[in-house]
């Protein structure tokens, strides 16, 4: 029974794991968008989290999460449920947040909720109820602290008890554009709400909501409303005895009529400080009636305008109803409006603002030196003039040199071009960012005050400007090739310099910034030398000051490591050291070529060579025919040591014989100037017979081999039997040289005359010598 359980519970989680097999370490399940019609079986007690969102699930059945014990978040939004049964969250006991959005719902139950005592977060927005029920729904969510309800489509009334229970929430969000009716009291039994999104579009429905959030909304959000009359701006009159601290105004609807008016409210309340407009629209030209009454123990400080859309935006009037509203406004933001003037007059009036941001508008040159006029902004700090119409950077340091608190002036995304050698800023600016600019050199134009100094996103071919004071660089996308001049910025802490065309830096420019704590040199085009990886690789404590290393430090070059991070690339010995590689190559090729030498000094290789030319040559000549005439009865081969024995004995005894036979002498009848092969080739073929005076002597003499060599050629290309040996005195044939196999085969194969000494027996030895050197005319006959 208990294996059984425990392989049941095995087999479960691998169901699980089939349906859902993204599941982290964390034990949170992703099973959205699996088309999923049910909430899978196998779900375990280790799930903390489970996302079933966008699939295609109708019905939450009892048993479908009662193993999910430890779930802290479940998402069931975005899918077709339409039934919970009432025990499906009985389990839930550590549910934090749970997410039933967008689903098919037509009724509540606050039976499902009754057990989610941990429950912080909930959503039940875009369903299709008409209201949240008979009975308090949320009266056991003691943590409930964000709440998202409602619909667009058939949510229509709220009830006196549907937010019972509830004392304190951080954001309370009520979707109603078909919000009809409102239960006075309905929200003033919750204690506190620190931010309340309203999306409705009744104004008259707003106001008895806003009327119970007097003592209790911190941030008030209206969404998707408008305001066409002064009427219906007064019923927001509530608003002006609440505790609100911060307004929100998105896609809202106002007139000339009606701003007015909702002004005056605003100012009226005690603790409001911040206004925020986005996305909205004003229908009209600035012509407002009347001054707003500012109750100056209470003003506001703060108004923030995103993307107000304002139809005539260029008869727009100059504001002067609006100035007592002015004077405690410290931050104000006016972004994509369409802005192209400010009137001196309402710059005049912001006297206690620090912070300015007026970009993405269509301010020109002309019109900002009017903004700025003197007297204008006399406390401003901060000045974002990004992405307006500014072309002329002296006349824009100029218009604004008057204000002395300026230290931050952001004026990028303008279009600068050239810029020139002289120019006035704010005496104590720190900050400038002249970034997308289309600025192609730097001049003494930038202030020397600079700290911080952002020239990202122009045309820049190098850095040569002396900021003393200059602590931060962005100089990223530029056209640098080079790190910048350390003695022109001796204080740099940090440096962007990515996305240029630096190939590399060394330790000497790097170790000349002395204060560099941040180097942004990533996307560069590195050119990996040996000199870059050892320094970048090995340079002690440079992974701690360089940013994005290692992944955006790209090698470009060589080939052998394009593509590769520069903190991983290795190159050969070849590449790293070419100059001890090649002449390494060259001592090798010379000990190769001196080996070689030595080698055919040792093995005879050039004497070879020498016999195997002279044997070619030899055998190109055509074949001589048996009968043709010789020169000579016979060439003689000997030493030359052994000369006194044949030209003082042999040559007599041979030559006066009778008949004289006729020999062949290197000494006398070589032909003189010609090459000493051709000529031992030429007696050979001569000579009927060739004669070898054997002896240490002659073992030992290199022509002697070659003359030997000739006459085997002979011997066996003509097979006849040329060659007649006599054996001046005994030779070991152990002592014969290895270059003279072929005396060695020679003497193995064919009979020699031995020199006798003995005077007896030399008579005979010289009628054997005559009679071989005749046995020719045998062989004609």
């Amino acid at each position: 029974s208990h294996t059984s359980k425990i392989n049941a519970n095995r087999s479960e989680e691998k169901a699980t794991t089939q349906v859902c097999p993204s599941c982290d370490a964390t034990h949170f399940c992703d099973c959205s968008s699996m088309d999923l019609s049910t909430i899978p079986s196998g779900l375990t007690t280790d799930v903390t989290g489970l996302n079933l969102s966008y699939n295609s699930i109708e019905h939450v059945r009892e048993n479908d999460l009662k193993l999910g014990v430890n779930l802290r978040v479940l998402l069931l939004q975005s899918n077709q449920v339409r039934t919970i049964d009432k025990d499906s969250f009985i389990f839930l006991g550590k549910l934090e947040h749970l997410d039933l959005s967008n689903n098919k719902l037509t009724h509540l139950s606050p039976i499902w909720f009754r057990h989610l005592f941990s429950l912080q977060q909930l959503n039940i927005q875009g369903n299709l109820y008409i209201t949240l029920g008979e009975n308090p729904l949320f009266s056991n969510l003691k943590n409930l602290r964000y709440l998202h309800l409602g619909n667009n489509n058939s949510f229509s009334a709220i009830q006196k008890q549907d937010f019972d229970g509830i004392v304190v929430l951080e954001q309370l969000e009520i979707d109603g554009q078909r919000l009809r009716k409102y239960e006075s009291g309905s929200l003033a039994t919750v204690n506190s709400i620190n931010h309340i999104i309203i999306n409705i579009n009744d104004v008259q429905v707003l106001s008895v909501i806003l009327e119970d959030l007097i003592n209790s909304a911190i941030c008030i959000e209206l969404r998707n409303i408008a305001f066409n009359t002064a009427n219906e701006s007064s019923l927001l009159e509530p608003m002006s005895h609440s505790i609100m601290r911060k307004l929100v105004l998105k896609n809202v609807l106002f007139t000339d009529e009606s701003v007015i008016r909702v002004l005056n409210i605003l100012v009226q309340a005690k603790q409001f400080l911040e206004l925020q407009v986005d996305d909205s629209v004003l229908r009209g030209t600035g012509k407002w009636h009347g001054q707003i009454e500012v109750n100056r123990e209470s003003a506001i400080e703060v108004i923030t305008v995103q993307k107000l859309a304002i139809e005539q935006f260029y008869l727009f009037s100059d504001l002067h109803g609006v100035e007592n509203l002015l004077g405690n406004i410290t931050k104000t933001t006016v972004v994509n409006t369409n802005v192209f003037l400010v009137p001196c007059s309402i710059s005049r009036h912001f006297s206690s603002l620090l912070y300015l941001d007026l970009s993405e508008n269509l301010l020109a040159d002309p019109n900002l030196e009017h903004s700025s006029c003197k007297g204008a902004w006399p406390l401003l700090q901060t000045f974002n003039l990004s992405q307006n119409t500014l072309g002329d950077l002296e006349m824009t340091g100029r218009s604004l040199s008057h204000l002395k608190h300026l230290t931050h002036l952001d004026i990028s995304r303008n279009n600068f071009g050239e810029i020139p050698e002289l120019c006035q800023w704010p005496e104590n600016l720190k900050y400038l960012n002249i970034s997308g600019t289309q600025i192609p050199k730097l001049t003494t134009c930038i202030p020397q005050t600079l700290e911080v100094l952002d020239v990202s996103s122009n045309i820049l071919n190098d850095f040569r400007l002396k900021l003393p004071h200059l602590k931060e660089l962005y100089i990223a996308k530029n056209k640098l090739k080079t790190l910048p001049d350390a003695p022109f910025i001796p204080n740099l802490v940090a440096l962007r310099i990515s996305r240029n065309k630096l190939t590399s830096f060394f330790k000497e420019e790097f170790g000349s910034f002395r204060k560099m704590e941040t180097l942004d040199a990533g996307d560069n085009n590195f050119i990996c030398s040996c000199e870059f990886l050892s320094f970048i690789q090995y340079q002690e404590g440079i992974a701690n000051v360089l940013a994005n290393w290692p992944e955006n430090y790209i090698c470009d070059s060589p080939s052998s490591v394009r593509g590769q991070q520069v903190k991983a690339a290795q190159l050969s010995l070849f590449e790293c050291h070419r100059t001890l590689a090649v002449s390494l190559i060259c001592i090798l090729v010379v000990l190769i070529i001196l080996f070689i030498v030595i080698l055919g000094y040792k093995l005879h290789v050039i004497w070879y060579m020498k016999m195997t030319w002279a044997w070619l040559q030899a055998k190109r000549k055509p074949r001589k025919s048996h009968n043709h005439d010789f020169c000579y009865d016979a060439f003689v081969s000997y030493s030359e040591r052994d000369s006194e024995w044949v030209e003082n004995l042999m040559v007599q005894e041979l030559e006066n014989a009778i008949p004289p036979f006729k020999l062949c002498l290197h000494k006398r009848d070589f032909v003189p100037g010609k090459w000493i092969v051709d000529n031992i080739i030429d007696s050979i073929e001569k000579s009927h017979k060739t004669l070898f005076v054997l002896s240490e002597h002659f073992v030992q003499s290199e022509w002697c081999k070659y003359e030997l060599e000739f006459s085997h050629f002979r011997l066996f290309d003509e097979h006849n039997d040329a060659a007649i040996l006599i054996l001046l005195e005994p030779i070991e044939e152990q002592t014969i040289p290895k270059r003279f196999c072929k005396l060695r085969k020679i003497m193995n194969t064919k009979t020699y005359l031995e020199w006798p000494l003995d005077e007896n027996q030399q008579q005979i030895f010289w009628n054997n010598l005559k009679t071989a050197l005749k046995s020719y005319d045998v062989i004609l006959g």
